[in-house]
């Protein structure tokens, strides 16, 4: 029987992908779990699998567009329906006019319930962009108003235009308002001389030029449009600090006797070795020594790993996304090295899968690179810690009595103090410090 392929939920958060290929053509057999097309998150490359069993009866989104979760992508069936009437077993299925409103029961929502945001979300419930399959337009309130589901590029096209979304009906799924819904208001000329009657006080403005100054020397400023990858690191960076209860501890590390090691070292490894690696790997070894700080917290309950996994912190060409180093306990220096560059290299060129950036229950972030010595860092969710790596300086320090310079490492450990208390992180940082100053216990 022919049924629709979806746009899964392949991120938490995501409300559009973008489909990069297809990997099938209509008229293919497909296998349950067969890749048939290739999307991109605001982080990720994901493949999209067949659920089952089908033959591709037809292509219902083309490469390079925008596609909202939920949406679909294909019409699926068997050999016997190739030579059906596609159109109308489509339309039997609810997509007409290029959009599928499956038109699920709507429910009386209370007001309360419909402005409260889900558990663990950490979007505010005014945020017009989350919507998921299960969440239909809602009625109007005890106070006669209505929540609005737009998609962020229809509700980009209306702030540009000066328009609001009232009025407007979806024919996204649920009722969502989506691209050409706005475009087809815009032709509407009602609209557009609400556009231009608008007070040009409430226009979005892109470059606005600002009175001269005293010097007789303009001055504006140029609106950047945000990518979609900028917006998914807002929205899960803000849902940290409103949701997690940080608390800081700093420690540093004198690395003189690791500075030393990694010189030796890099003279005979394959894979140069940088001081990164070394924290990573000692982080590994903190978190074998201090096994209850490797855990997440949820709802129910406290998830505790066999394993030390890492996310590592990439200012990539394209953005910053933390991949997921595995097994870091288990991995020699060199293979830390070698799987930061790989993922490095991933990220630049917009191949990193979503499994990579998942798991894991702390980060680590070091802008010692650029000469920052000490900085605290907001923790990735749902992990439990993130560590920020400084800069590494000489400073005079006192040894049995004796005044001496010592290369010193400014570490501070952002925690989740739902997860770990106090003394926890501190036996946590101790260890830590211990592997750093005691290099020859990462190698062996």
């Amino acid at each position: 029987m022919a049924e629709l392929l979806r746009v899964p939920e392949v991120a938490a958060g995501a409300t559009e992908v973008v489909l990069s290929e297809w990997l099938v053509k209509a008229g293919d057999t497909l296998t349950a779990g067969a890749a048939v097309a290739v999307v991109e998150t605001e982080k990720a490359v994901v493949e999209i699998e067949a659920p089952s069993g089908a033959v591709l009866l037809r292509l219902l989104a083309e490469s390079g567009t925008e596609v909202e979760v939920g949406a679909p992508l294909a019409l699926l069936g068997t050999a016997a329906e190739l030579d059906a009437d596609l159109d109308a077993i489509l339309e039997d299925l609810g997509f007409v006019g290029g959009s599928a409103k499956p038109a699920p029961p709507r429910r009386e929502v209370p007001e309360a319930e419909a402005e409260s945001p889900s558990p663990g979300q950490g979007a505010p419930p005014q945020d017009l962009d989350r919507v998921s399959e299960a969440s239909p337009r809602s009625p109007e309130g005890p106070a006669g108003s209505t929540r609005l589901f737009v998609s962020p590029i229809a509700r980009k096209l209306l702030r540009e235009a000066g328009l609001s979304p009232e009025g407007l009906t979806g024919s996204g799924p649920n009722g969502r308002i989506v691209r050409k819904d706005v475009e087809a208001a815009l032709k509407d000329p009602a609209r557009q001389r609400a556009s231009a009657e608008q007070p040009a006080a409430e226009r979005p403005v892109a470059a606005v030029p600002a009175e001269p100054t005293a010097g007789g020397a303009a001055q504006g400023f140029e609106e950047v449009p945000h990518t979609r990858l900028r917006r998914a690191v807002a929205a899960r960076l803000t849902q940290s600090k409103q949701e997690i209860p940080h608390f800081y501890l700093k420690g540093e590390a004198v690395i003189d006797e690791l500075s030393g090691l990694r010189q030796q070292l890099n003279e005979h490894s394959p894979v140069k070795l940088s001081v990164n690696d070394f924290v990573l790997r000692a982080v590994a070894v903190a978190h074998t020594r201090v096994p209850d700080a490797n855990v997440v917290w949820t709802d129910d309950a406290m998830r505790r790993f066999e394993h030390v996994d890492v996310s590592v912190a990439i200012a990539s060409e394209r953005g910053l996304v933390t991949p997921v180093l595995r097994g870091v306990e288990g991995r020699s220096l060199s293979s830390i090295s070698a799987g930061v560059k790989a993922f490095a290299a991933a990220a630049n060129e917009g191949r990193l899968q979503q499994r990579d950036l998942e798991g894991g229950s702390i980060s680590v972030t070091n802008l010692g690179m650029y000469g920052v010595t000490e900085f605290s860092a907001i923790i990735n969710p749902p992990q439990s810690a993130i560590l920020a790596v400084g800069a590494a300086r000489q400073v005079p320090r006192v040894v049995d009595g004796q005044v001496g310079v010592a290369t010193v490492m400014e570490l501070v450990l952002s925690v989740d103090h739902r997860a770990i208390d106090g003394a926890l992180a501190a036996q946590w940082m101790q260890a830590l410090v211990a592997a750093l100053e005691h290099p020859l216990s990462l190698v062996v």
